[in-house]
Order: C-alpha cells, then sequence, then structure tokens
C-alpha cells in the first residue's frame, strides 16, 4: 500500500534577488528535490573554500529540516564538492538575513555563473527524541568492519 505523501506548507520565503527564482518555488519534473542556484558570479582556485550563496532564506515548518545537497551534474561540470558532505538547515536558521549557502571547496580552478543550479534541497521531518542507555556489551555478532556487508 503507498502512503500518503507529507504536505509541507505554505513556507515563507524570502528571495534576495528575484530574477534568480520563479515564484512559486517547485520541485524539478519529474523529481522531488528542488534545485538552488549561485546567487553571484564565483571563482575559485583550486583548493579554494567559498561559500556560495543561494539566493534564498526561509522560515521551515515547525518540526522540518532541509537537506541540501550538490545536483549529481555539480561536480562533473564545475569541478566544486560540498564541504561536510550534506548541508542541514534547521527551522531555527530562518532570520532576515540568513540567506542559504552552499559551501563549497573547488578540486580544479572553476567559474560557477550566477543562476548556475548547483544544489538541491528536500524537507525531512525532525527526528523525534532519543534516549540512549549505556550498557557493557552489544549481544549481536559483529559484522566484519566496514564495507562487510554482502561479502
Amino acid at each position: 500500500m503507498v502512503s500518503e505523501k507529507q504536505i509541507y506548507g505554505p513556507i515563507e520565503i524570502k528571495i534576495f534577488d528575484h530574477e534568480l527564482y520563479p515564484i512559486p518555488l517547485a520541485p524539478s519534473h519529474p523529481g522531488e528535490w528542488i534545485d538552488l542556484k549561485a546567487a553571484k558570479n564565483m571563482m575559485l582556485e583550486k583548493g579554494a573554500y567559498a561559500e556560495i550563496p543561494l539566493g534564498v532564506a526561509m522560515r521551515l515548518p515547525r518540526n522540518t529540516e532541509a537537506h541540501i545537497v550538490p545536483r549529481s551534474s555539480t561536480f562533473k561540470n564545475y569541478h566544486i564538492m560540498m564541504a561536510g558532505s550534506v548541508g542541514i538547515i534547521d527551522n531555527s536558521y530562518s532570520g532576515d538575513t540568513d540567506e542559504w549557502m552552499f559551501p563549497a571547496v573547488a578540486t580544479k580552478s572553476t567559474i560557477i555563473e550566477k543562476g548556475t543550479r548547483i544544489c538541491q534541497f528536500r524537507l525531512f521531518p525532525v527526528q523525534g527524541k532519543v534516549e540512549f542507555v549505556q550498557v557493557n556489551q552489544l549481544d549481536d555478532v559483529g559484522r566484519g568492519g566496514l564495507g562487510s556487508t554482502g561479502r
């Protein structure tokens, strides 16, 4: 049985540059992730770190967070990787000046032009309360370390 998908919104969004984004913002079709764009021209030298502004700030719904990841073509086309591998924006990052950023590390010198779709995001429910109990031993059999599944 297919479950109903969660509906989020309306989400308050501040667009810093209206040339970048249509309203309403919507996922690429087909797909569920929403593309985000570089909000200014950026030149990065090999090995450089930069926070690329994405031109938006949002007040996310309570109990949600946004996960920002590179688009599949970002590394191939622009030779940048996302520092930290994934960006998490929680709903407390919602001030008027809290512009979303893409933290990038360049593996080659590159130019990213304003309006380039470099990453995408989607909303996820916030993890519920987690409780830990310390034990001296775990009774399951060890799996053999990293990469051991399927051997």
